[in-house]
């Protein structure tokens, strides 16, 4: 579907009768979207500025991560970390630059990043307002606002876990200011240990795969103890299967899986044949018809798996269907199916399917933005997302043993034809409540799959994303 309040917002005659008829006013850009495959240089000759406290913990990963990605480094009054950058510089050919504490070069620079896991006190979280303040107005459209931090309830005293705490306040309400050029803010986590994990979390938030998250938390732990980072192809040779995958964000992610060259099993039901096997075909992936409530699918798509492919890497639960009605008018059918498709099916195939699951495995469940904050009409579909929430975080831990990372996705109003189906007005107002003032698509889903389903993602398990473009909806 596609926003013509976006297409309009480009043209600046447009642009300025819709403010005169006070219409919400999207960016007048639409976000940056690469297609293909992962590159192994994101960044390729942008502009990052790093900053930090004193007693950061994170310059060989951050030098070493960024100078890969192809990023040239600025930072900002950093001469005790400055040999960690020259010496990633002179491997990949990316020297850093240096800038005082007050000084704001004339660039405009890619992405802001901050180190603030050294901060143990409220009065040290002056340090976030003396980094961004002065260089928020130089930040390039579609750029991103990176801060570093620890797990507040790791924190050895009270004000070290106050102050941990504050970064996901400000991170929030910094992706709310910054939504207007399109731009996104970040907070990434870390457990003791978990350091080297930080390279794939970060070259993902601050790659233009990111468009459309802004304002999350991501936190990273040693939880899945198997890590590896393969920035390039990382899924090749590797067996997915993408439930619900004939069309939407299914579809999309299946054609992205395979770009990183994963086998994709394309699963839908049997009515959907038509639609399931031009995708199946065009990837080169392979074609299984199944009814997901059916109480055998699961066992059915195991025997499949072990005869065609051995083993499976990659298991993503989109399947999914609304059936919305008030609670006082709806009937029981449409609330046994709507729990029966998202909910009940997720935790039925994937106890089917443990036996053909492969260590280090990937589990990515798709949860909604409604099971986080509800929605009028929505009792059946909310209650069946929010399940999905509690479902990742209990199975995580039993998972991690093997290796494996379960996690979901919630996304925000994502264009499809399921929201094309709601009213004008509705749909409108929808996709105006968010940081980035537009929708998603479902290649932006796609996109946070993929990197969930990466080896490189073994730090994040457990945990629901929202892919929302920081929506004003729920927490």
């Amino acid at each position: 579907m596609t926003d013509r309040l976006v297409d309009l917002a480009a043209n600046p005659a447009a642009r300025k009768w819709m403010t005169r008829l006070g219409l919400p006013i999207p960016m007048p850009q639409k976000l940056r979207r690469p297609r293909g495959a992962w590159s192994e240089r994101p960044l390729q000759d942008r502009d990052v500025m790093i900053g930090g406290v004193p007693d950061g913990t994170l310059t060989e990963i951050l030098a070493t991560t960024l100078a890969s990605a192809g990023a040239n480094p600025w930072l900002v009054d950093a001469d005790t970390v400055l040999a960690s950058f020259q010496a990633a510089g002179e491997a990949w050919g990316r020297p850093p630059h240096t800038v005082g504490p007050d000084e704001v070069p004339e660039i405009k620079p890619h992405a802001l990043v901050f180190d603030a896991t050294g901060i143990t006190d409220p009065a040290q979280l002056r340090s976030l307002y003396d980094f961004y303040k002065p260089r928020l107005r130089s930040l390039a459209r579609c750029g991103r606002a990176v801060v570093l931090g620890r797990p507040p309830h790791k924190a050895s005293t009270p004000a070290a876990a106050a102050a941990q705490r504050a970064l996901e306040g400000f991170v929030r309400s910094l992706g709310r200011e910054l939504g207007r050029k399109g731009s996104t803010a970040q907070l990434i986590t870390l457990a003791d240990g978990a350091e080297e994990r930080l390279g794939a979390a970060l070259r993902f938030v601050l790659s233009d795969r990111s468009a459309y998250i802004s304002g999350q938390p991501l936190h990273l732990s040693k939880t899945v103890r198997s890590y590896s980072d393969q920035p390039l192809r990382a899924l090749a040779g590797k067996v997915a299967l993408v439930t619900g995958a004939a069309r939407g964000i299914g579809r999309a992610t299946a054609q992205q899986l395979a770009l990183e060259g994963a086998h994709v099993i394309v699963l839908d039901r049997p009515a959907d044949d038509g639609p399931a096997s031009e995708v199946a075909a065009a990837i080169g992936g392979s074609l299984f018809l199944v009814d997901v409530t059916d109480s055998d699918s699961g066992t059915r798509l195991a025997e499949h798996i072990r005869e065609h492919h051995g083993k499976l890497d990659i298991l993503v639960h989109n399947a999914g269907i609304t059936r919305d009605k008030t609670l006082a008018n709806m009937k029981p059918e449409l609330w046994d199916l709507t729990l029966d498709v998202n909910l009940s099916s997720v935790i039925r195939m994937t106890e089917q399917l443990d036996g053909v699951l492969n260590k280090n495995a990937r589990i990515v469940c798709m949860s909604s933005i409604a099971g986080i904050a509800g929605n009028v009409g929505q009792t059946n579909y909310s209650g069946s997302k929010a399940g999905i929430i509690g479902y990742v975080n209990s199975v995580a831990q039993r998972y991690a043993r093997r290796g494996i990372a379960v996690n979901a996705i919630a996304p925000g109003f994502i264009e499809t034809r399921l929201t094309d189906a709601i009213p004008v007005a509705t749909r409108e107002v929808a996709r105006r409540l968010c940081n980035l003032s537009q929708g998603g698509q479902p290649w932006d889903i796609a996109q946070a799959v993929t990197f969930f389903a990466s080896p490189g993602a073994a730090g994040v398990c457990g945990q629901t994303l929202r892919v929302c473009g920081g929506s004003f909806v729920g927490a």
